[in-house]
């Protein structure tokens, strides 16, 4: 089997990976066999988790054309995955031509495939680095240098703090990208959520504790505690489909069913 060019020298076909599996959840091309058997298992047991993801990337386009349209420029997309399928730099280039944009992914496999799909992106930058240790990840030239020019930046949270369990202190871990922030940014989150579907929790849980990434599910008032020190913007905390449909009869009669909840936040 010949390899696409967005494939690492010695990447393991056989073996699924999370990333790639989103990709596939969402539609796109960048998965194989492994990683499409694998999503199909995890489908059986969870129906709603293709809508659910792509109701995500959904809310994470718009958060990033609203925020590009309102002036920023500069994107730090933690737990980045693969960019593929609608990402971050293509979603704010639509408004800001010269939006720059630093992928951070732990997954060795999705920062590999990232930055061979990005080589040719003068404005986009990839890095191995992990939420859990911010210190570290702030430190990163790249990071330090998005940072550095004094410019609102957005930092996007889409998905990835329900990965993080209580033992590693998220609210904390949040606190510390904002105190290193300028004024004027935002952070962007989604999150898994007890809200809505109480019935789904505990299966929802029990799905992801079968992989090296258990889900911890929060609460509405766990999740908004995340945006201590931001303004959030209208429409608040609300349920994926619900922040800034592109179109209202989108959100449908049951957007709880979706599972998780989002916001976006500016700094004063």
């Amino acid at each position: 089997m010949r390899q696409p060019n967005w494939v690492p020298a010695g990447t393991d076909l056989e073996k699924p990976n999370a990333a790639r599996m989103y990709d596939y959840y969402l539609g796109g091309s960048h998965n194989f066999e492994a990683d499409r058997q694998m999503a199909r298992k995890a489908v059986e047991l969870w129906p709603e988790l293709p809508r659910i993801m792509r109701a995500n990337r959904a809310f994470l386009r718009r958060a990033v054309q609203y925020l590009a349209e309102s002036g920023i420029t500069r994107f730090l997309d933690i737990g980045s995955g693969i960019p593929t399928f609608g990402p971050v730099h293509e979603a704010a280039r639509r408004t800001a031509p010269d939006a720059r944009v630093v992928y951070v992914d732990n997954d060795p496999v999705a920062v590999a495939h990232s930055r061979l799909l990005l080589e040719d992106d003068p404005l986009s930058s990839v890095v191995q680095a992990d939420l859990r240790h911010v210190d570290d990840l702030l430190a990163r030239p790249e990071v330090s240098g998005l940072l550095a020019a004094g410019e609102p930046v957005a930092v996007l949270l889409v998905a990835v703090l329900h990965f993080v369990p209580e033992s590693d202190d998220p609210h904390k871990l949040v606190a510390a990208l904002r105190d290193a922030l300028p004024p004027g940014s935002a952070l962007v989150l989604s999150h898994a959520s007890l809200e809505g579907r109480p019935d789904q929790a505990g299966s929802h849980q029990d799905l992801y504790r079968k992989t090296p990434t258990p889900l911890t599910m929060r609460g509405r008032e766990a999740i908004e505690a995340f945006f201590d020190g931001f303004e959030l913007v209208e429409p608040g905390v609300v349920y994926l489909p619900e922040w800034r449909p592109d179109d209202p009869q989108e959100v449908g009669p049951h957007p709880e069913r979706m599972t998780g909840v989002a916001g976006v936040g500016r700094l004063p």
